[in-house]
């Protein structure tokens, strides 16, 4: 992680950032991605359209073999041998994607956009169509582009998505944490999202998100919570407005969009930090008020989703309250401080559907891209297109990662505990590894005294509804009967028992001093988060120096001051205390015995 990073959090830079380098990344003129059939028509040069200008490339990138991408040039009347092949290709493409694939038709393999007459085209979808039903996908035309080739007949390139949801999977799943300053309308858009009606303006549409009175009051969020958008095999939006109950939004969606809305004031940070680290989204989304701009903690929350690097878009909100200079003024300062060297990145703004597609295809592809939505919550503009862009988006993890996970032992990290009348003490939480089923015998700890204690998993539930099998990297509430609350906390994981877990009160990290005000030295006090692990923690040692300043890193060993936690060698660790800020990752863990937990702790 660039150590310049630490400018969007120790607050040295104005919020206007640096001076702009190059322009923004308009959508169709994105480098030669897949949205390279849009724009329009360059003129011909020998037989082709080579003299085309950089926004109309003439040439997609060649085809990878991995991914959910496909290039077909045509798909007339296969025969029935050549019909199976593309059948078991879009089966890989669709593993590849974990549910998702899209179809370029019109393409050649090394990128070249031909095109296809309307009578080609048209006999090529519905081979593709055929393709679908044999696999139990469904197919949905993204766009539809003409070409300047070599012809007299207008020729065009088709882009389509082939969804389907996994066997083994009741709908595909993508997990979306919400930043952005307090009052910037974060709350309020995914009200507008989640219940499909506008906001009144005086913040009628995020009523239905807060759990807590003091927040009705005050119109801030202070908690952590999950709302859900799907999207069904067509594209459609499903949410409360035709669903009365989560559990039919997600029976009628094959993809399920989970926000998990943070607080945005400066006196919630630490919950934003541990929503941020405990619940591994796959993105972020970063929303700014048009009228106020960068300000407060916006900065901050972006150098959070820097430092833990989760690929982030930003929303722009309240566009109904400026004019449209403002907006241009917002966009133009959050251009300058994506392109600053601590950050590195591409603006893409998005001001069309075509724009949407591409933006949600390149932001899958490649992690400096970040996309720049302007919208308002209660006129509807531009609403839709972010929509566009969730329902394409695709996961962000490949499937072999996937799988990988999927064969190692089973960990679910504790980040929420509830009592439910009739049900008993509840769970919430991410499985990090392997594969969690109704009636599995766990163990869960570490207790004060480093003891884990055996428990049995009754039941669960996926974005509230039943789940008989949860899977590596899913999010779920698990009810474990009778088992006592009062010996849980958060922090704590549940792991099979043949994983014999170890832990630790004394840990060791290699670390990046963000920013701190004066020297950091042996003996302070920082809290320390690590994945859903958060607890104070005092500096025993900087291996090789006496001190550090901001922007220095080193090895610092830390102990724990309260009770020994699990950890492992080379999870992502921040710490802070005040203004101090640090990012690293774990090199070495002190194992200890449970016998021995308390006298390490220093009891």
């Amino acid at each position: 992680m660039d150590s310049r990073v630490s400018e969007l959090f120790g607050g040295c830079c104005r919020p206007g950032g640096g001076p702009a380098v190059g322009g923004t990344l308009k959508a169709r003129g994105a480098g030669g991605g897949s949205s390279g059939c849009g724009g329009p028509k360059g003129k011909k040069k020998n037989g082709r359209n080579r003299g085309a200008k950089a926004n109309n490339p003439p040439y997609l990138p060649p085809e990878a073999e991995d991914g959910n991408i496909e290039y077909k040039l045509k798909l007339v009347n296969p025969s029935q041998y050549r019909f199976e092949h593309l059948v078991t290709q879009m089966k890989w493409r669709l593993q590849e994607g974990r549910g998702e694939a899209v179809y370029q038709i019109g393409v050649e393999d090394n990128g070249l956009l031909v095109g296809l007459a309307e009578e080609e085209m048209r006999a090529s979808l519905k081979t593709l169509h055929r393709m679908a039903e044999k696999v139990g996908a469904d197919i949905t035309v993204l766009r539809e582009r003409e070409v300047d080739y070599d012809s007299d007949v207008p020729r065009k390139i088709t882009e389509v998505l082939v969804r389907k949801v996994p066997d083994n999977q009741q709908f595909l799943d993508l997990r979306v944490a919400v930043l952005g300053n307090v009052d910037s309308g974060k709350s309020t858009l995914l009200g507008v999202l989640t219940q499909g009606e506008l906001d009144n303006g005086r913040g009628r549409a995020r009523l239905n998100l807060f759990r807590h009175l003091h927040e009705i009051q005050s119109g801030r969020t202070s908690s952590i919570s999950f709302e859900i958008l799907g999207f069904n095999s067509k594209g459609e939006v499903v949410n409360y407005s035709d669903s009365r109950t989560a559990e039919e939004i997600c029976e009628s969606s094959s993809k399920m969009i989970t926000f998990i809305d943070l607080a945005g004031h400066h006196k919630y940070l630490h919950t934003t930090i541990f929503g941020l680290t405990s619940y591994c989204p796959d993105c972020a989304l970063l929303l700014v008020s048009a009228n106020t701009g960068i300000a407060g903690t916006t900065r901050e929350h972006l150098g959070l989703a820097l430092a833990l690097k989760v690929p982030f878009f930003i929303v722009v909100s309240k566009v109904d309250l400026c004019a449209k200079t403002t907006v241009e003024r917002t966009v133009r300062q959050l251009e300058r401080v994506l392109k600053q060297p601590g950050c590195h990145k591409v603006p893409m703004l998005v001001t069309s559907e075509d724009d949407a597609v591409t933006a949600a295809q390149q932001f899958a592809q490649s992690p400096n891209v970040t996309p720049i939505f302007t919208l308002s919550s209660v006129s509807g503009e531009s609403l839709d297109l972010l929509k566009v862009f969730l329902n394409i988006l695709p996961p962000l993890t490949n499937s072999k990662e996937q799988e990988e996970l999927m064969q190692q032992l089973t960990e679910f990290q504790v980040d929420e505990i509830y009592t439910v009348p009739e049900v008993g003490t509840v769970v919430g939480g991410t499985l990090s590894s392997g594969i969690c089923r109704e009636g599995d015998q766990l163990v869960v700890g570490p207790t004060d005294d480093g003891c884990f204690l055996e428990l049995r998993v009754c039941s669960i539930q996926r974005n509230r509804s039943a789940c008989r099998v949860l899977r590596a990297g899913q999010a779920a509430t698990l009810a474990l009967g009778e088992f006592d609350r009062a010996l849980l906390r958060k922090g704590m994981v549940m792991v099979s028992p043949e994983m014999n877990p170890t832990i630790c009160s004394v840990f060791e990290a290699e670390i990046v001093l963000l920013f701190h005000a004066t020297t950091f030295r042996r003996g302070f006090q920082v809290t320390v988060h690590v994945g859903n692990v958060r607890q104070t923690a005092v500096v025993e040692k900087i291996h090789a120096k006496d001190k550090l300043r901001t922007g220095e890193k080193a090895v610092v060993r830390f102990r724990f001051l309260k009770h020994p936690e699990y950890l492992k060698v080379g999870a992502k660790l921040l710490f802070r205390e005040g203004v101090t800020k640090g990012i690293g990752h774990v090199t070495d863990v002190q194992a200890i015995a449970a016998g021995e937990a308390q006298a390490n702790m220093g009891f």
